[in-house]
């Protein structure tokens, strides 16, 4: 239920991101001076950014970390 949810969230970013219905218009302006499909995107990216941080919560591979500490990699040379 929890995949179902989260592939749910990213096709629903996926389709909010096509704003067609603010393509014509910079009418409404938001806070006086910002177009309302700049704003749109402004808010969008907001969203985007929480979408991520939702998805690593709850969908990181935690044996891709268990197993990182459990083989660490060489050690690294003088050049880095």
């Amino acid at each position: 239920m929890k995949s179902f949810l989260l592939i749910l969230l990213v096709a629903a970013m996926a389709v909010l991101h096509q704003d067609f219905w603010n393509w014509r218009t910079a009418a409404p302006l938001a806070f006086g001076f910002m177009p309302v499909g700049l704003f749109y995107h402004a808010c969008y990216t907001l969203g985007c950014s929480v979408m991520v941080a939702i998805l690593v919560k709850f969908a990181w591979p935690a044996e891709l970390e268990r197993d990182a500490e459990s083989h660490p990699g060489p050690e690294a040379g003088p050049n880095q």
